[in-house]
């Protein structure tokens, strides 16, 4: 649309260029006012970058093209400045060309006191406004202007521009490093130049991943790998340990937590049937096969969120690292992430006197089966009845209870009572006065009504039974002795 308009000589009078930082949408502008001012223009409305006009308005010193930034002259007396400005004629070219950058800081009056000059121009102005928040434009502004969208840029052209550089520089990079930063800029052209630089300047005249990882604090994608089979194989223990070597290398925590969410995101596309290397960053082949068929796309799920909370709540960590360690322990047994559809498929399963096997449905067992017996039935999957009840007592925000029960010992079923072991007892005490709340979340479970019987440590049965003889001896001498008399 520029070139056609450039081509044609059809100038508009106000232009509004809006889109996420580091797209091109400042130098869409210079080259703009290039086109339009250019003296020898192609016939295609491309500046032909040789003339004097193209050359100072590339070194920036033309005097007919003025860049302001709107977020260091905000007040309306700097516009007034510009409606003066614009009374004078360009020096030696055909438009005088106003860039204004960040126009959405502009003040409310600035704003106003500009509107006027938009609505009326000279003929021989042009404005050009930048901006990345457009909505902070007023809408009498936007509706002057003709309004172009700046949308992020793929990735594979941030590569072949870094590659160009490369070439242009005797810079040695695998396509490897140029695809990574290109991901890292995230769309942005500007950020992957910024990157770029940034490891030349240690790396010299070759670019590789390892000195990347090495000098910038990266986990690196083999060691992601690894962990990931570690919970397909649920040792929480090796995973610890590579989770102590990583971080013993320098990396922050957050940077793990940010990998390690980039690779289950993958995880979960590569088991939704998406291979696109430009997607995953990397081919599908060299993610852990293991890891792919161990863990269903609900597990993954359940992972990538319980991830994505602890990067929210790092901010507020009193220590990072301990939440990560935990985070490490919890997702080694992944394996055990129950879906919400196969726990009751197993509990009706349980009503009916059976469990299906994993992979299993229900359905697909005899439908002559007798169920065996009412508590053996429960007793069969106590162990899902205790993860259900906690998962219960989470949802309904009693977050506290269900950390004692968390706690706890394996649960029993005995004569119609639910046992629960405590290991002190302070949990034995919560556990006792939120027995109804724990009878009521099995009772919606298990579909029984089954009372809760606390079972105290030893050592505090013992310890209260000699409290309570010492207090009976206590009480039967005083009486002895106020009434001189003796037990028969």
């Amino acid at each position: 649309s520029l070139k056609k308009s450039v081509s044609s000589g059809k100038i508009a009078h106000a232009y509004l260029f809006s889109g996420p930082r580091g797209v091109g949408k400042t130098s869409a502008a210079r080259i703009l006012a290039k086109a339009i001012n250019c003296q020898n223009p192609s016939s295609d409305g491309n500046p032909c970058c040789q003339c004097s006009s193209c050359r100072e308005i590339a070194q920036g010193n033309s005097m007919d093209v003025i860049e302001i930034d709107g977020a260091s002259n905000t007040s309306v007396n700097d516009v007034r400045q510009i409606k003066d400005e614009v009374l004078f004629a360009p020096a030696n070219s055909k438009y005088k060309v106003y860039i204004i950058d960040e126009v959405h800081m502009l003040s409310n009056s600035a704003f106003n006191a500009l509107l006027k000059t938009i609505e009326e121009p000279p003929p021989y102005i042009v404005f050009i406004f930048a901006t990345t928040e457009v909505y902070k434009v007023p809408a009498t502004i936007r509706s002057r202007c003709q309004h172009f969208n700046f949308r992020l840029i793929h990735t594979d052209v941030i590569k072949d521009r870094l590659r160009k550089i490369c070439d242009e520089n005797s810079i040695k990079a695998d396509d490897d490093v140029l695809f990574w930063i290109a991901k890292e800029a995230t769309g942005s052209l500007r950020d992957s130049y910024t990157l770029f630089d940034k490891i030349a300047a240690f790396s010299g005249s070759e670019i590789s991943l390892a000195v990347i990882k090495e000098k910038m604090g990266l986990v690196g994608f083999d060691k992601i790998n690894q962990l990931a089979e570690c919970f397909a194989d649920g040792s929480s223990t090796k995973a610890l340990e590579i989770l102590d070597d990583v971080l013993a290398s320098g990396v922050a925590v957050e940077q793990f937590v940010t990998e390690l969410t980039e690779y289950f995101r993958n995880i979960l596309l590569i088991k939704s049937n998406v291979t696109k290397e430009a997607v995953l960053g990397y081919s599908s082949a060299a993610f852990s096969r293991k890891v792919i068929d161990t863990f269903s796309s609900y597990q993954i799920e359940e992972a990538l969120g319980l991830v994505l909370q602890l990067y929210r709540d790092l901010r507020y960590s009193l220590s990072q690292r301990f939440e990560l360690e935990l985070l490490i322990t919890r997702l080694s047994s992944m394996k055990n992430f129950v879906s919400k559809a196969e726990l009751v498929e197993r509990l009706e399963a349980l009503k009916k006197g059976f469990v299906p096997a994993k992979g299993k449905s229900a359905m697909s067992q005899p439908a002559e089966q007798e169920p065996a017996p009412e508590p053996e039935r429960v007793q069969m999957d106590i162990a899902v009845i205790k993860k259900s009840v906690i998962a219960s007592l989470k949802k309904a925000n009693e977050f506290f209870l269900a950390s004692s029960l968390e706690r706890t010992g394996a649960w029993s079923i005995q004569n119609g009572k639910i046992s629960i072991p405590c290991t002190d007892s302070f949990q034995a005490l919560k556990v006792e006065e939120a027995a109804q709340k724990i009878e009521s979340a099995v009772a919606g479970i298990a579909g029984q009504n089954l009372a809760v019987e606390v079972q105290k440590p030893k050592s505090q049965e013992s310890a209260g039974q000699a409290s309570e003889d010492g207090q009976t001896s206590a009480s039967v001498e005083m009486v002895k002795k106020v009434f001189k008399g003796e037990i028969v």
